[in-house]
């Protein structure tokens, strides 16, 4: 069973920077996607970022182009969404998802929320 545990979100000043953690256990296939969503209050989900494992490419939404980063530590099944410049919008509950291969933003398996609040 995959299992996905994100942390790392908080309060922060508009500005600053978080860093978004996202453990993964039970995944048994080679080539997936793990992404990075987010849903504001009142507001649909988005996707953020996006990985695949097959070649390391990255994806961001124009929204965080420039600010966020996307990484992972295979050693650690862990992948981290660094947030730099943060802004009041960026405000929401993100969540880490992992997919098959080459379908970023249409998960199988979600992780529960973190709350990243940022405040102006």
């Amino acid at each position: 069973e995959v299992q996905l545990q994100a942390s790392g979100g908080g309060l922060v000043q508009a500005g600053g920077s978080l860093r978004l953690s996202c453990a993964a256990s039970g995944i048994t296939f080679d080539d997936y996607t793990i992404a990075w969503f987010r849903q504001a209050p009142g507001e649909e989900r988005e996707g953020v970022s996006c990985l695949s494992t097959r070649d390391g490419s990255t994806y961001y939404r124009d929204p965080v182009k420039g600010r966020f980063t996307i990484s992972s530590d295979h050693a650690k099944n862990t992948t981290y969404l660094q947030m730099n410049s943060l802004k009041p919008e960026d405000t929401a509950v993100y969540k880490c998802a992992v997919g098959q291969a080459g379908l970023c933003w249409y998960p199988h398996f979600w992780g529960q929320g973190t709350l990243v609040t940022v405040s102006s």
